[in-house]
């Protein structure tokens, strides 16, 4: 394949499927359902996997506790009348912890992900956590995922893993279905490294609510326009893990937003990485990627 990926035997059977119309995991419906809407509601994990998993995170946030990982937007989209606001973060769980490195290869998921992406070669991005505290948690404006890393082909997905019951009181997350076919809208942040759209245009009271049960995913475009609410409950936090996946027959229009392990390949094959041995040290790419920022910012 020209562009330097491709998936070993698992490609044949992959392209004669997408012939057949057949999916590894999906229904039609499911399928039909993203198509049109840009996102999907699954069930994909055991009961003791999603234990497994909040009893990590929490464990995780804790060791953390004295790290600064305060992570509201900046912006004048921000209500000023209210006090506080908060929401904990921490990036690239899985060099935390073993729990979240499996997560990234579960093989229901990645089947998912392939049905949806109409590839059997998946990329990892970046990984993220949040939680909102009770009374405090903050909301996060309507935008697009797109605006902090933008790709040729619109590959970028987001599984979107709902750690607690999430509903609008506790700080859930709200969409406009349909909204990725629209391709991506006008940023209007007035803070740098922060992106979101204007608020009379696609304002959060408009947007449908999803409301999860315990260890739900949703999976959707980085097209599709989301935000949620703040977390006016008195005694529920929301946690939420994320993780962005790309195809390996996509490319960045820019150099931005580098994280731990993007780039390892989940499912399929990739051979973009560079073989040169002189190159083998993380630190060297690291100076040539910030440059490259600088001139693609």
């Amino acid at each position: 394949m020209n562009d330097g990926c491709l998936s070993s035997s698992s490609w044949a059977s992959w392209e004669l499927n997408k012939r057949q119309g057949t999916m590894k995991l999906l229904t039609a419906e499911q399928k039909k359902f993203y198509d049109d809407n840009g996102y999907v509601v699954l069930d994909l994990l055991t009961e003791g996997e999603v234990d497994e998993l909040s009893q990590d995170f929490d464990t995780i946030f804790k060791a953390k506790a004295a790290s600064d990982t305060e992570a509201t937007w900046a912006g004048d989209w921000k209500d000023d009348t209210k006090k506080k606001m908060e929401v904990k973060s921490i990036h690239g769980l899985q060099m935390y912890s073993g729990v979240f490195s499996r997560l990234l290869i579960n093989p229901q998921v990645l089947d998912a992900c392939e049905d949806l992406m109409g590839t059997p070669d998946i990329l990892l991005h970046h990984t993220k956590a949040h939680v909102k505290p009770p009374g405090t948690g903050s909301p996060f404006p309507m935008h697009q995922d797109y605006h902090y890393f933008p790709f040729e082909k619109d590959s970028m997905i987001a599984v979107f893993l709902s750690l607690d019951a999430s509903y609008p009181k506790n700080g859930g997350l709200c969409v406009y279905p349909g909204s990725h076919k629209l391709g991506p809208q006008k940023d209007v942040s007035t803070a740098p490294g922060y992106h979101y759209l204007d608020r009379k245009e696609f304002p959060i009271e408009k947007a449908v609510p999803l409301e999860l049960k315990r260890g739900q995913i949703v999976i959707f475009s980085y097209l599709l326009i989301h935000g949620s609410y703040d977390n006016t409950s008195r005694d529920c936090q929301r946690r939420m893990y994320l993780v962005q996946l790309m195809s390996a027959h996509d490319t960045p229009l820019s150099v931005r937003h580098i994280s731990d392990c993007q780039g390892m390949v989940l499912r399929g094959m990739c051979y973009k990485s560079d073989a040169d041995i002189k190159k083998r040290h993380r630190e060297f790419t690291t100076l040539e990627e910030k440059e490259q920022a600088k001139k693609t910012m």
